[in-house]
């Protein structure tokens, strides 16, 4: 019971480490004038898989794509969505053995 608490933990600080790297390799490539594509959808998909709380975080820490809309409302929505998986997948645990 031990290793499945330890596998969801190392999963959660993987997905979140993806998605801060993620929003920092767009920012770096913003600020070099690369071909800066506006990948949302990756974004969005690393939050529905738990890095939410990671990309709300780092969008404040680095100042950037805050005037966009979509994230400002929908990261924060996600991320209690994610936390409340969490509580329930930790608690689940429980009533699997």
């Amino acid at each position: 019971m031990l290793l499945l608490y330890i596998l969801f933990a190392v999963y959660i600080l993987a997905i979140n480490f993806y998605a801060f790297r993620l929003l920092k390799t767009q920012r770096e490539d913003w600020e070099d004038g690369k071909a800066f594509a506006k990948t949302d959808g990756k974004l969005i998909l690393s939050a529905f898989m738990g890095g939410a709380i990671a990309i709300y975080a780092s969008m404040f820490f680095m100042r950037f794509r805050l005037s966009n809309l979509l994230l400002m409302v929908l990261m924060p929505l996600v991320a209690v969505l994610n936390v409340y998986c969490f509580y329930l997948a930790y608690r689940g645990i429980f009533y699997l053995f």
